[in-house]
């Protein structure tokens, strides 16, 4: 009897939509795909400010505490030199302490903020499953989120490495940075449709529209490929080879790379740093697959208005064209402000822009997903 109250409390206090999803579940998964989204971002301020270095270990329990006095900072700051010799003297040399300790900050938040999205969601899982609050189909989605977690963590530490104790590169490998974002991205993706599907209404009028869902799902998976090919454009520093914007505004640095064909071999794609014409490749692809982008969204989104769709739908059409203009915006001002260095505050809103708007096109690919499903 009282277990059968308890029950009905339970219930009460948490009760299921249509997905068998409690409220408080909801709320919590929200709450991760947040943290997720800010992991993402923070990860760009750490590229952005040559940070990634500054931690020369992958201590998951004792690194949870940064030095904690004169002694530790130093020896913190002599193992940075000697283990990220090549970036230290090349960009670091006159660096004093207290500047070390700026970048050494944005490395741990890094960190830290992984440690902590573990903790907000295994107690509130634990909790969720012992109150039976999740159906099936929820706790294989989040096995696989866990997953994803895991695969990115570990990527994180494999792309440090690459850097550290290497006398070629100045910074992280470029393609090994692009599949740390490319697991990050995926994670994000996944949870948010993850979160979509936890608080699904039923299906509307929006899924007969298999042309629209077919067109919308390939522009998902090109603006996953522009997403990766940013990360390139970051890890290479290529929008400092040509910081100009439209491409033909003192395009003769522009086309002078690109004439550099010699270095059109494996050897100019594995090291890039001294290969121009693989860096000027990268960033021309990366903004021809912006107008191609900006040019499809919009055929999009006008095709899709004039057929019958819902209100919902609508917003969702809205929200894409917004953000589709706000992130081609931030790329201008990126590049025509990359004359030395990457503008940190440019292109940390570019990266998280571009998450928003991934989101924003899988929201219109949640709308048009098939009735019968």
């Amino acid at each position: 009897m009282e277990n059968d109250v308890l029950i009905e409390l339970s219930l009460a206090v948490a009760p299921r939509n249509i997905q068998g999803v409690a409220r408080p579940v909801r709320i919590w998964l929200y709450i991760g795909l947040v943290m997720v989204f800010f992991q993402v971002v923070i990860g760009g301020v750490t590229r952005l400010t040559d940070s990634g270095l500054s931690i020369t270990e992958w201590a998951v329990i004792q690194g949870t505490l940064p030095p904690l006095n004169h002694a530790e900072w130093l020896d913190a700051f002599e193992q940075y030199k000697i283990a990220a010799k090549k970036q230290y003297e090349s960009l670091h040399a006159d660096m004093t302490l207290s500047e070390f300790k700026v970048i050494y900050f944005w490395e741990y938040f890094h960190r830290l903020w992984a440690r902590l999205m573990g903790f907000v969601f295994v107690f509130p899982f634990l909790f969720f499953l012992w109150k039976k609050w999740m159906p099936s189909w929820l706790l294989r989605r989040l096995g696989v989120v866990i997953l994803l977690a895991m695969v990115a963590a570990t990527a994180g530490w494999v792309m440090v490495k690459s850097g550290l104790n290497n006398d070629q590169r100045t910074w992280v490998s470029a393609y090994k940075l692009i599949t740390h974002l490319g697991i990050a991205t995926t994670l994000f993706a996944y949870l948010f449709w993850t979160c979509l599907k936890a608080g699904a209404t039923p299906r509307g009028r929006d899924g007969r529209h298999q042309y629209l869902r077919r067109f919308a799902w390939g522009l998902t998976v090109l603006l996953v490929v522009q997403i990766l090919f940013g990360g390139l454009m970051a890890g290479m520093r290529a929008g400092l080879l040509h910081p100009y914007w439209p491409a033909f505004v003192e395009g003769e640095r522009l086309w002078y790379a690109l004439g550099q064909t010699d270095q059109a071999d494996l050897a100019g794609v594995v090291n890039y740093e001294r290969a121009v014409f693989v860096k000027a490749v990268v960033q021309v692809v990366h903004r021809a697959l912006a107008y191609l982008l900006t040019g499809l969204v919009i055929w999009l989104v006008v095709r899709a208005k004039r057929r019958d769709i819902s209100p919902l739908l609508n917003r969702g059409l809205n929200l894409l064209i917004i953000l589709l203009v706000t992130q081609f915006t931030l790329g201008v001002l990126t590049v025509i402000n990359s004359f030395g260095s990457i503008p940190v505050t440019y292109g940390t809103l570019h990266q998280g822009v571009a998450l928003l708007l991934l989101a924003a096109l899988l929201f219109v690919n949640f709308q048009l997903r098939p009735v019968r499903n």
